[in-house]
């Protein structure tokens, strides 16, 4: 098989026949003889005509169905057959059938997804007019006209929209994971077109372009049109996938269609998964199968020996050979008796291995099937895993991977819209030296924010009398949102005072950045480059400074009810280089700069005079940034009127520049952005999906490694590592990678591998790990030691949690060439944590495969958009999030749920419950079937050889109760043998003792009651007792499905034999059933054997469980001895972001989009059009609960007695947190 990465490769070069595309407009018949796709996709694996022969091809693969196929053939055969050919046929039929059943199921469900996207409408130029025409029949070459916030249904040529300059907006959260706008503009000479028809049907330009490949932020092309050749570049295409945004309508011709679109050539092939224990059932199958043999050929050479040495030709005259059979007596067929016996010795090796066959469980796959099922169907019925807001569950989109989500060891995740909301909401601000934020009661502390929501049981510990921390009010503000909560007084009454330095603060806010207002349905609305701006935007808005409109010339605001007008003079944009923009505004004869970005760059450029204030900022950056918090300085200048001009001047000269056009300008930033006076900072948070840090934190305790493998920046995604306890203070070090040089890059690598070898050897040997401490003291918490054992094999966890990794994607590039990716998987596997930043889809692909290919673990990945579809479809099990960046991601998805913190149960809960299930099943499974197939064997030299658990609330509270699943501890080879073993020893109790309890025996009307019909009841009636006891002792868990299913096999057993061998079938066992039910030998010989096979197993598990007791069966014991109950929920949801680490803390400095902003289009011009300057609105947005804890100061009291210290203010909380902290203050 070609490796992974020669295969994306070859996408990724366009390596296949077509070198360039050539498209015609308006001329079908030129385009279709290039045979271009059609604008059909297809996420499913079958297709009606190819469903039954590939579907059958891939169960023929697992070895037990090929076998049985084989056996079915030998059975056809008179000669060899003892058993009719039926008796495998119909099981076969009916294993191959349910499963071909269900995956035609799921297959039937990506077939239902497809068809909801191919019947998509858009509007289509043919015949000189639109019609509305289904995605599925656009073809290359078509003109297609899109409305706003319409999907894009193909790659298309952006020629004309509605907006100056032929500018048009694009959301491209499917394709990046980025929800913030893009600007695409269309040529000149085709936007003159406009929205004439006439004209776009005369349009006849030629397109000459690159093949079809996966790199989504490159196109290269040109178009020849009325003697005249354009570039082409990414700015000028619109790729599937992504939504028009504030754009009326816009015209494109589609240059990639359906499978060779750049979304789906990111998408990678479906592929057939196969779970870690199918993979190990068919090695074991060609174990028992070679055991099968070793058997049939003992049988074999003892047939032959006994029919030609022990005179067992003699009893022909009883039982006459078959008459092909040479020396039989019937003497059809000449030869001797030795011929005769190595014939029928041979004969006999065929006969049983048809009578030996159940050794070879044909049962096992529907068996299996159905519990995968039942498993699926469980988490599709999880109410704890429904989001309601979405009216949305989680969706086993695929039965056949259930089990190994109890063995995941590496967690691949995407960041944005997966583990954040891509919500960002202004939190704290310093301003003038003094911190502004928090909720303080009449003492002037600093108390808890919380949102009353209610209890969901009435088991709730804590019962509050008191409702929510009361938020600011600004309903004075008619622009104000109902979405935005602030509950610090002192901000709006300081600017309800006129403090200068509040409203120059917040003014900066409402001038200093790129974003565009819109009017829609009455309301204004901001469109910002980055949610970060739009966020600081909307704060100094809510706060009454109310960015209105904007020229190019000038910016307008509504200060407190007063409408002001800025005249625009520069905007000097943000880069990742520079960190920081600043813009240049006159109102009333005064030049002023107001600057924002990161502390490290603003402080460089401060007046002198800022260093008591700079000091004070500091302090409440590190405390805003141990929150989780993102951080940014503001700053502030005043320009003389004669340094302006000059300066002016420079400016423009240095934007007209042909040579070296960038450095000049950056030489102008430099001399203008000087001495600025620091006015404070503002503290914005990146809102974490609800749970992801306790779901983060719970998952690592299960001993799962996290790697983190987003497009953002560096510095958001350590600030996020630190929100969500991806990364914490308990590490020994977080080692960053972010070199662009290889030899550098290998250096930082080595280094690292250094470090971590020097601190292991530095430290003391530490006692071996245990999977977790539990000891019940008069029913109470657990404490103690336990550790899980399988015949005392002790399992512990690596010594891996000490140590992060961040990596940037420049250095991943050299990371995952051949030479280095070794390194980089022996340095991140010796990582708790690892964080790879700006990684294209391409990367995250690759490093999941890295990981795949060179370690015996599994593999999850997780994500929400079309740029996580590779890495989704290349780990073991892909996972979904159906979030706000469209259905992609679900759709290759092999489950899928709304909310990230839904994993911790579906691996915790749903992935252990799983593969406990599956790992006692089989266990019994083979027991069951050594035990009862290996009573043939032993007969065959009496006849001349012829022939539950835990719950769930206790599986999430010990997470390491995963452990076992991750070392693949309960069904392994070993376990397997040991199952073998106890079958074949059990096979040995149920043959022999009644063996030696009949043997010889009489009734007591004298009658012999050692024929070999009545053996056969009692062997058989003995198993079917023994075995389903077996399967009490394993069963954890009673409900009265099981007491049903267990008591219910044993009796339905003796009914079904009483009325089958009844005299009204006329069997040939006829009455022997009654006739043995009725001895009392039986019941005594029924009672010694399940004892014999049942007390060493008691034993056997009261030893383990009460002197080495695993952490499950301390849980269980728990369990038992504690009333269970749910995990009440807690009446008030913390902020995620308020978790505090220490200084040494790694912060964001900046909050800025991921490009350059719009500076540029908004001083030309180019994306103004008419606007209002005035809207009266007021946005109604559901409002988000949350919960945020900041500490206590040292007047806070600790609850006693289950009673909450009371404060004086009449807006206090009772307070339940204890470990508060004296935050730092100012005065009042």
């Amino acid at each position: 098989m070609m490796p992974f990465k020669k295969k994306f490769k070859q996408l990724e070069e366009a390596d296949i026949t077509e070198i360039e595309r050539r498209i015609k407009a308006n001329d079908p018949p030129y385009n279709a003889q290039f045979e271009y796709a059609n604008n059909y996709i297809c996420t499913s694996k079958y297709t009606i005509v190819s469903f039954l022969p590939k579907n059958l091809f891939e169960q023929l693969q697992r070895i037990a169905n090929a076998y049985f196929l084989g056996l079915l053939i030998l059975q056809v055969i008179p000669a060899i057959s003892s058993l009719p050919f039926y008796t495998t046929l119909v099981p076969l039929a009916l294993v191959l059938g349910v499963t071909c059943v269900k995956d035609g199921i799921d297959d039937y469900r990506r077939h239902r997804s497809d068809d909801i996207v191919n019947n998509r409408k858009a509007m289509v130029l043919r015949d000189g007019k639109m019609v509305e025409e289904v995605w599925q029949k656009v073809v290359v070459g078509d003109i297609i006209k899109m409305e706003n916030n319409h999907f894009v249904a193909a790659d298309l040529l952006l020629l004309s929209t509605s907006e100056p300059n032929s500018l048009c907006y694009i959301e491209t959260a499917e394709l990046d994971g980025e929800t913030n706008l893009k600007v695409r503009q269309a040529l000149p000479e085709t936007a003159e077109m406009g929205d004439d028809i006439g004209q776009f049907t005369q349009f006849d330009g030629e397109i000459i372009c690159e093949a079809p490949n996966n790199r989504l932020p490159k196109f290269e092309g040109k178009l020849n049109w009325k003697g005249e050749t354009y570039a082409l570049d990414n700015d000028k295409i619109l790729l599937r996938g992504c939504v028009l945004r504030n754009t009326h309508w816009c015209y494109g011709l589609v240059v990639f269609s359906g499978h060779e679109s750049k979304l789906m050539m990111n998408c990678g092939k479906t592929v057939f998964k196969r779970t870690n224990i199918d993979r190990l059932m068919n090695a074991l199958i060609i174990g028992i199968f070679i055991f099968l043999l070793s058997m049939c050929l003992i049988c074999t050479i003892a047939c032959g020996i006994w029919e030609s040495i022990f005179a067992g030709d003699k009893f022909q005259i009883y039982l006459p050979w078959e008459s092909y059979i040479p020396g039989t007596i019937l003497g059809t067929k000449e030869g001797s008796v030795t011929e005769g016996a190595t014939v029928l010795s041979m004969l006999t090796f065929f006969s049983y291995i048809i009578v030996l066959n159940t050794v070879v469980p044909i049962s096992l796959y529907v068996s299996v099937e159905i519990i995968r099922m039942g498993n699926s169907l469980l988490i599709n019925w999880d109410s704890k895993m429904y989001y309601e807001p979405k009216d949305d569950p989680a969706k086993a989109r695929t039965t056949a991977l259930n089990e190994e989500l109890g063995q995941i060891e590496y967690i691949f995740s995407d960041k944005t819209g997966t583990l954040t909301q891509n919500i960002m909401e202004f939190r704290k601000a310093s301003i003038n030296g003094k911190s502004y934020g928090d909720y303080l009661d009449a003492s002037g502390t600093a108390i808890e924010i919380t949102e009353f929501e209610g209890s969901d049981s009435a088991d709730s510990v804590f019962h509050y009398d008191t409702d929510s921390t009361p938020k600011c009010d600004f309903s004075e503000n008619k622009y104000s949102e109902d979405s935005f909560s602030y509950y610090d007084r002192r901000v709006p009454d300081g600017i309800r005072r006129q403090d200068s330095h509040m409203c120059d603060f917040f003014k900066l806010l409402a001038l200093c950045h790129t974003v565009m207002p819109e009017e829609k349905e009455g309301k204004l609305e901001y469109q910002a480059q980055s949610p970060d701006e739009g966020a600081l935007v909307s704060a100094a808005r809510n706060f009454g400074f109310v960015f209105k409109s904007r020229t190019p010339n000038t910016i307008t605001i509504d200060n407190c009810g007063k409408e002001e007008v800025y005249d625009l003079l520069a905007i000097l944009d943000f880069d990742n280089v520079r960190k920081r923009m600043s813009v240049i505004v006159r109102r009333n004869g005064k030049v002023q700069l107001w600057c924002k970005g990161a502390d490290s760059v603003i402080y460089e450029r401060l007046d002198k005079s800022c260093r008591e204030l700079q000091e004070l900022t500091t302090h409440h950056l590190n405390e805003f940034a141990q929150e989780g918090l993102r951080t940014l300085c503001l700053a502030v200048k005043d320009i003389p009127d004669s340094f302006y001009a000059q300066w002016a001047v420079k400016y423009k000269e240095a934007s007209i520049a042909m040579e070296n056009r960038e450095e000049k300008m950056n030489e102008c930033y430099e001399e203008i952005e000087t001495n600025l006076m620091l006015m404070g900072a503002t503290a914005i948070e990146d809102k974490l999906q609800d749970g992801v840090p306790d779901a983060i934190a719970n998952l690592a305790m299960a001993g799962i490694k996290i790697w983190v493998l987003t497009g953002d920046k560096q510095e958001t995604a350590i600030n996020i590592g630190y929100s969500c306890r991806l990364l914490t203070d308990d590490m020994e070090e977080v080692f960053i990678i972010d070199e662009e040089d290889y030899d550098k890059v290998k250096q930082q690598m080595e280094d690292a591998l250094k470090a971590i070898d020097d601190i292991k050897k530095g430290k003391k040997t530490e006692t071996e790990d245990h999977v977790d401490s539990v000891r019940f003291e008069n029913g109470g918490m657990p404490t103690g030691t336990a550790t899980y054992n399988s015949a005392d094999d002790v399992v512990s966890l690596e010594g891996t949690s000490d140590f992060a990794l961040v990596i940037n994607g420049h250095s991943l590039a050299h990371c995952l060439k051949p030479e280095l990716e070794m390194t980089l998987l022996e340095l991140g596997c010796s990582c708790k944590a690892v964080i790879c930043c700006r990684v294209t889809p391409l990367q995250k692909a690759l490093v999941v495969d890295l990981v795949k290919r060179n370690k015996k673990s599994i593999t999850l990945a997780i994500g929400d958009g079309a740029n996580d579809v590779s890495m989704i479809k290349t780990a073991h099990i892909g996972v979904g999030i159906s979030g706000q960046e469209g259905m992609q991601a679900v759709l290759s998805s092999d489950y899928s749920f709304s909310q990230f913190r839904y994993l911790e149960r579906l691996l915790l809960v749903h992935g252990r419950w799983s593969y406990l299930r599956m790992c006692k099943f089989l266990k019994f499974f083979f027991y069951k079937n050594f035990a009862f197939t290996l009573c043939h064997f032993w007969y065959a030299f009496f006849c001349g050889f012829s022939a539950q658990d835990v719950n769930d609330y206790y599986s999430t509270r010990y997470p390491k109760l995963y452990h076992p699943g991750l070392v693949n501890l309960l069904f392994n080879k070993r376990v397997f043998a040991l199952s073998v073993i106890e079958g074949i020893l059990s096979s040995i109790v149920l043959f022999f003792i009644p063996y030696g309890a009949l043997y010889e025996e009489v009734t007591p009307w004298g009658k012999d009651q050692s024929d070999i019909q009545s053996f056969g009841v009692v062997v058989a009636s003995i198993l079917v007792v023994a075995v389903n006891l077996r399967c009490a002792l394993d069963t954890s868990y009673w409900t009265g499905f099981n007491h049903f299913v267990i008591w219910g096999s044993i009796i339905y057993y003796f009914c079904f034999i009483l009325a089958m061998y009844a005299s009204v079938f006329n069997y040939t066992y006829q009455g022997v059933a009654f006739a043995v039910f009725s001895s009392a030998n039986f019941w005594l010989t029924l009672i010694l054997t399940n004892v014999i096979l049942l007390v060493p197993v008691v034993a056997y598990r009261f030893y383990i469980t009460s002197i080495k007791a695993s952490l499950t069966d301390r849980i269980r014991m728990k369990q038992r001895l504690t009333k269970s109950k749910s995990r009440s929920r807690d009446l008030h949801i913390r902020r995620t972001s308020t978790f505090r680490r220490s200084a040494r803390s790694m912060r964001s400095g900046y909050a800025f989009a991921h490009q350059q902003g719009f500076a540029e289009l908004i001083t030309s011009g180019t994306n103004m059009r008419d606007r209002a300057s005035s809207v009266q609105l007021k946005s109604p947005v559901t409002l988000t609960n949350v919960k945020k804890f900041d500490g206590h100061s040292a007047n806070s009291s600790k609850p006693k007695n289950g009673t909450a210290a009371q404060a004086s203010h009449p807006n206090s909380l009772e307070t339940y947190e204890t470990g508060g902290k004296i935050l730092y203050t100012e005065k009042l």
